[in-house]
């Protein structure tokens, strides 16, 4: 059964770091585009950054670009996204989503067909 599974999120001071995990099992990660999203209260689910394994290839948000970075462990299964210099605004549930046999990853969440179940990230002092 093919699952995804989010972890790292919490609650961490403006400025600080945070490193969320996307566990994949019941398939591995070969031919496949990972994205990450967020949804923040009253406001649609956003793509936050995406990363394709056909070429290695990364996209980032640009409210995001230059603090947070995609990566994968293929041997792990298990895909990164390092947040750091966060800023309350990031504040939402994360999640990942999986999309196979793509050339290229989506920023657009309509893109993907399996999905974690999210993960609380909350910066505030």
């Amino acid at each position: 059964q093919l699952q995804l599974v989010e972890s790292g999120g919490g609650l961490v001071q403006p400025g600080g770091s945070l490193r969320l995990s996307c566990a994949a099992s019941g398939f591995t990660l070969d031919y496949y585009a990972i994205g990450w999203f967020r949804q923040a209260p009253g406001k649609e689910r956003e793509g936050v950054s995406c990363i394709s394994s056909s070429d290695g290839s990364t996209y980032y948000a640009d409210s995001v670009k230059g603090r947070f970075t995609i990566s994968s462990d293929n041997a792990k299964n298990t895909v990164y996204l390092q947040m750091n210099s966060l800023k309350p605004e990031d504040t939402a549930v994360y999640y990942c989503a999986a999309d196979f046999f793509v050339s290229r990853c989506s920023m657009l969440s309509s893109e993907y067909s399996y999905w974690g179940q999210g993960t609380q990230v909350t910066v505030s002092s």
